[in-house]
């Protein structure tokens, strides 16, 4: 199904999403009616809609915006996410709603309160900060998302920094204090909770950041010493999602349903100009972690392409709605296609490179090593010139 979903013909299909979203009510045997769907912000408020159990995530999205006054050109800058409240507040991210996924499904299905929707801003490059502030519902809301932030420690701040944040809070001056927060360390980054990677060695205990077009590790290495690293997402040639259930060994049939299923994103990087090495993360937010990559490229790619994330609007057309001709204009190639081993540039990459060849993980867990059709091709990764090592 994965690499159904992956052709860009077929991902695209109204059919095949049809019978995606229908096989997402069947599953879960939920019937389609009118229901109240609780999305929250930032800063905990609240927002209730009215829509259909069989909604996507593209309905429920355009209900909240209508619900809050967001005007219809800043729409494509906001994104529903699937989160895991924790007790001290924050949210551990689980991932960004897919077009094809029914968020009032999803999150009714996993059967618990801990799991909510959040609206937040879905792009990497803060000069869109721009666009959005122009309008006073897009200002408030990346306010509430900066504040909440920099309270759960995702940006980084030092004593005089948080002085004059606190100074243009109590002038409510959101608009200065969002400038001066795109001045800070890890600012438009997600923060993903503490998990495992075998960089620089296996078994590393490592928090991991993506923003800036970057994996930002934080690694504790065997020696307590922590380190800091950043991986360019221009600078990865593939990547793959794997996931492994690990063997009982109890007798057969004892709560064979409390296996804890392991994922782990893998990553082929150019650690220099002739040398490409996997790197491992093994975290539950694996998936969450490759729909950021996703983005990142796919927002590198519509840059490059001259377009524009304001003309990604959604338009009614007879009550359901329809991408608008100018979203089609700027969408990026496929960015995440299977690349076949063959495809020109790719070629042309390896003639420069000595050790670009699609390959499994070495260690991986799996008895059966995942196929180069298990790739993900990263269109960015071509435009690398030798100036860029």
């Amino acid at each position: 199904m994965q690499a159904v979903r992956q052709d860009p013909t077929l991902g695209g299909s109204e059919i095949f999403n049809s019978f995606l979203r229908k096989a997402q009510q069947e599953t879960q045997q939920i019937p389609t009616e009118e229901v109240v769907l609780e999305v929250l912000l930032s800063n905990g408020q609240k927002v209730k809609v009215t829509i259909l159990t069989s909604d996507q995530t593209e309905d429920v999205l355009e209900a909240v915006a209508s619900k809050l006054d967001l005007p219809d050109d800043l729409v494509g800058y906001f994104s529903l996410f699937l989160v895991r409240e924790t007790k001290d507040g924050a949210f551990s991210f689980v991932r960004k709603l897919q077009e094809f996924e029914l968020p009032y499904v999803s999150v009714t299905s996993l059967h618990n309160p801990e799991f909510r929707i959040i609206l937040r801003k879905s792009y990497w490059d803060s000069s869109y900060d721009d666009d959005v502030m122009e309008h006073r519902v897009g200002l408030n809301l990346l306010y509430a998302q900066t504040v909440s932030d920099i309270e759960h420690g995702w940006i980084l701040v030092n004593k005089e920094q948080h002085r004059q944040l606190k100074s243009l809070q109590e002038k409510v001056s959101k608009k200065e204090f969002v400038r001066l927060a795109q001045t800070l360390k890890y600012y438009g980054y997600l923060k993903f909770d503490p998990c495992i990677t075998d960089f620089p060695e296996k078994g590393c205990h490592v928090v991991v950041s993506a923003g800036n077009n970057e994996l930002n590790f934080q690694v504790r290495l065997p020696s307590e010493q922590i380190k800091e690293g950043s991986f360019k997402v221009t600078r990865m040639r593939c990547w793959r999602v794997t996931s492994s259930v690990p063997m009982s060994n109890g007798p057969s049939g004892s709560s064979p349903g409390k296996s804890e299923v392991k994922l782990e994103l893998a990553f082929e990087y150019l650690m220099s100009k002739d040398r490409l090495q996997w790197v491992t993360i093994t975290s539950p937010q694996a998936i969450m972690l490759s729909i950021c990559l996703q983005s990142m490229v796919d927002e590198l790619m519509v840059k490059k392409s001259g377009g524009s994330i304001r003309k990604m609007f959604r338009r009614r057309v007879n009550g359901a709605l329809r991408r608008s001709d100018s979203q089609q204009a700027v969408k990026s190639p496929p960015l995440l296609d299977s690349p076949d081993a063959s495809r020109e540039p790719v070629v042309k990459l390896s003639s420069k490179l000595t050790s670009v060849s699609l390959r499994g993980i070495s260690h991986s867990s799996s008895a059966n090593d995942v196929g180069a059709n298990d790739f993900h091709g990263n269109y960015a990764f071509e435009g690398i010139g030798d100036e860029d090592l």
